[in-house]
């Protein structure tokens, strides 16, 4: 890379797409933005050019929220997306097994909150017999696994063949460790991230994410910058370590500490997020019949703490209204700031308590999209306050997008049209009150960044659409024609 760039006839968006538009060069020096100007100026001496023709630029996008090995990973299973039953599931598997080298079989992507049939061990050893098999929920919270597959992972599955929560995450990393993934498997999952804008991931994966991600970024996955999370089997190492949020974990830069991430509550499929009121259908004396911590509220306590006082800031996954309620007490108790992962359930005076303690949320809006009918379902008579992403804005609490990829694309355009519409498959917009408009969206996906400014990092994007113009399904199928990390092509199609 040069010291100098000067991208050359770039329009910089704005909302009204009626009028004129300006065409500007821009010249970035050593990773910022030095200077913009109107089209045409000569360069300094010595600085490369590339013609954008028109094209309309932005800052970079991030995906604040992915599990990145597990989203490789899935590119190599059964996918049971677009199943609808425990007997379509079953299908899949009957179809796969004959062409299954080796064990186990593992799928990925079923939802069964609003199956008719249910899931047995027994239906799944009959059509796998002695073959182990796996197949993951798509939220990633269960499992469900034949007699087989219990005795490969070590595991005891409840009377369904579910393996729910804690129990299934003991034991992700026997189904396939992300130690076992190559560096070319990582560095084409981050090129495909690059080609849809991505310049940077906040990390989640349960895996040793301090010491793997700087090895890859040394073995070549140099297109996007990763913030990594610890979780609690690795929190006092990591302070032991002395590490503290915002560290720099590689030679280059683009590795740094991020949070301690606790999982606090389950998911609404799983029926597992701990709402204050009974799931429809549930004895209301059941123990669970609301949903379940997954951690203790006081453990949970104990862990933030450790990290608040070595500098870790915090990230914690809370879905239902009582584990937000919960979370936010235990913020406020600690006077610490951080972020809610998820916030998909939330009571109206809890809103508030978000901006009051200085939170952000970090939300998914494709999950509104993908859950919908479940929510219409057991959330019934709360979903105005569910996904609720105006709400937050109003109420100044900051918003930052991401997609918990696999569960959702590893793309921010995608989330972004979710966000603004509402809708999805050609669906009326479901909730439309809680939508937001483009310009939070952006910025939102963008870490703050509403437009490009002279100083700004030279992590870009060039766009083939004015966004503030496009459809709602324009806008998921943005085309990219170059994104820029530091100053640095990732992608480019100019």
């Amino acid at each position: 890379m040069t010291e100098s760039l000067l991208l050359r006839n770039l329009r910089l968006p704005t909302g009204d797409v009626r009028g004129p538009d300006s065409i500007v060069d821009v010249l970035i020096h050593n990773g910022t933005v030095r200077d913009i100007t109107p089209a045409g100026g000569k360069p300094p001496r010595g600085t490369e050019e590339q013609d954008a023709q028109g094209r309309w630029i932005l800052p970079g996008l991030w995906d604040n929220h992915v599990h990145f090995a597990q989203w490789v990973i899935q590119q190599q299973r059964l996918d049971l997306s677009s199943t609808s039953s425990a007997a379509e599931c079953l299908a899949r598997v009957r179809d796969a097994l004959p062409q299954q080298q080796r064990g186990p079989l593992v799928g990925y992507g079923f939802r069964d909150g609003l199956w008719t049939d249910a899931p047995s061990v027994e239906a799944l050893d009959e059509a796998a017999g002695t073959f182990p098999v796996i197949l993951i929920s798509a939220d990633l919270h269960c499992a469900w696994v034949n007699t087989a597959a219990q005795r490969y992972l070590e595991v005891t599955a409840d009377h369904d063949g579910l393996i729910r929560e804690e129990a299934w995450f003991a034991v992700l990393e026997k189904v396939q460790s992300p130690a076992d993934l190559t560096s070319a498997d990582y560095a084409f999952v981050a090129q495909t991230a690059a080609q849809r804008g991505v310049v940077g991931v906040v990390e989640f994966e349960t895996s040793d994410n301090i010491s793997l991600w700087p090895r890859r970024v040394a073995d070549g996955v140099d297109s996007l910058r990763v913030e990594v999370a610890v979780w609690p089997d690795r929190l006092h190492a990591a302070i032991r370590s002395g590490l503290k949020t915002g560290d720099p974990l590689d030679d280059q830069g683009l590795v740094t500490m991020g949070p301690l991430k606790v999982v606090v509550d389950g998911s609404l499929n799983t029926r597992t997020a701990w709402c204050w009121d009974p799931y429809p259908g549930v004895d209301p004396h059941h123990p669970h019949a609301c949903g379940a911590e997954t951690v203790p509220i006081h453990e949970l306590e104990q862990l933030m703490r450790s990290a608040r006082d070595a500098g870790l800031s915090a990230a914690i996954h809370a879905i239902g209204d009582r584990a937000n309620t919960s979370v936010l007490d235990t913020f406020e108790s600690l006077g610490m700031t951080g972020v809610i992962e998820h916030a998909q359930l939330l009571r109206h005076s809890d809103i508030q308590r978000f901006a009051a303690l200085g939170l952000a949320a970090s939300v998914q809006p494709e999950h509104a999209m993908d859950d919908r009918d479940v929510a219409d379902a057991y959330w019934s008579g709360r979903t105005d306050r569910a996904f609720a992403l105006r709400s937050l804005h109003d109420a100044g609490v900051p918003l930052h997008l991401g997609s918990d990829a696999p569960v959702a694309p590893l793309d921010p355009w995608c989330a972004m049209a979710s966000a603004v519409h509402r809708s999805r498959d050609g669906r009326d917009s479901w909730h439309p009150e809680q939508s937001i408009n483009l310009e939070v969206a952006l910025a939102a996906s963008a870490r703050g960044r509403h437009g490009v400014g002279v100083g700004d990092p030279a992590d870009l994007i060039v766009v083939e659409r004015n966004p503030y113009g496009c459809t709602r399904d324009e806008l998921r199928q943005m085309p990219v024609a170059a994104t820029l990390l530091g100053g640095r092509f990732t992608w480019s199609d100019l």
